[in-house]
């Protein structure tokens, strides 16, 4: 993860992914404050998470001014609170969908210029209102793609990852985030393939996404680690002897003959076989005798 770059909306939203720890928190990875340099344009996101099912640009927005009651959201022109001027944070005359829908499709594009157009990316505003003020969102469109969501508190954005998750279909790899994040320039913050692979991306692993990273030595570790269970996996399966045999018992030592301890070995070897021939005589005489 990025560090923030100071806003209250970007800080608020930090604050929540860093509580996703628990086992059934949304799994993923997620870069602040990052930017991509497309079309001639420059696109500064102020996050990006990617999930083992999809990846999501968010446009985070605080408001600065203690509004209340419905927040209007119309598909095209400015936002509203109870008929007046969203006090929003960011001074760009675009509102929050019209940037998330400019992110959104560059980033699409520069994916699918890179082989990974068939991948799920959405775009998400975030609104993150005054604390303790009582506002609710209107949506005046329906888009699957994009999505305006309160964020008073981190449950909200949290139950959209956890949806997104049971809906999408479309799956990340591991090797995609990897190609992700080397382009955009991100790649000190890749995490590594354990990491990824814990996080629920698939593999396998193509290392060399990793080199010129800090995590190249864990990604590396990680291949001689899968490279020796295959070698152990292909190892012929040898019997081991038991404890009494009597090449444990009296192991020949290389370099050294010991005619005593040949003698002991081949004394037990010889003993132990007629040990075994008369015991299963016995038994073929006992059925033999007393058998139907």
């Amino acid at each position: 993860m990025q560090n923030s770059a100071g806003t209250n909306a970007e800080r608020a939203l930090l604050d929540w992914l860093r509580t996703w720890k628990d086992p059934g928190s949304p799994h993923g990875v997620a870069t602040i404050n990052c930017s991509l340099f497309h079309q001639d344009k420059l696109h500064q996101f102020d996050a990006v998470i990617w999930t083992p099912t999809s990846c999501v640009v968010i446009e985070a927005e605080a408001l600065m001014a203690r509004q209340e009651g419905v927040l209007q959201i119309p598909l095209n022109g400015s936002w509203t609170v109870s008929g007046e001027a969203a006090a929003l944070e960011n001074k760009d005359r675009r509102t929050p969908l019209e940037r998330s829908r400019d992110h959104t499709f560059a980033l699409q594009n520069w994916l699918a210029a890179r082989g990974l157009g068939q991948r799920a990316v959405h775009g998400v505003a975030l609104i993150v209102p005054m604390h303790g003020a009582r506002l609710e969102i209107e949506q005046a469109w329906s888009d699957p793609s994009f999505d305006a969501i309160l964020g008073a508190d981190p449950d909200r954005l949290r139950h959209y990852f956890d949806t997104l998750a049971e809906q999408e279909n479309h799956l990340w790899t591991a090797n995609d985030v990897a190609v992700a994040f080397r382009g955009l320039g991100i790649l000190p913050y890749l995490p590594a393939p354990q990491e990824l692979l814990n996080e629920g991306f698939l593999g396998p692993i193509d290392i060399t996404l990793w080199h010129g990273g800090p995590a190249q030595a864990q990604a590396e570790a990680y291949a001689e680690e899968l490279a020796e269970a295959e070698r152990e996996a292909n190892k012929p399966k040898v019997i081991q002897a038991p404890w009494y045999s009597p090449w444990k018992l009296y192991p020949p030592e290389t370099g050294d003959v010991d005619f005593g301890r040949a003698f002991m070995r081949t004394t037990l070897a010889i003993g132990m076989t007629i040990a075994f021939v008369w015991v299963l005589w016995m038994v073929i005489t006992a059925i033999l005798t007393y058998g139907p």
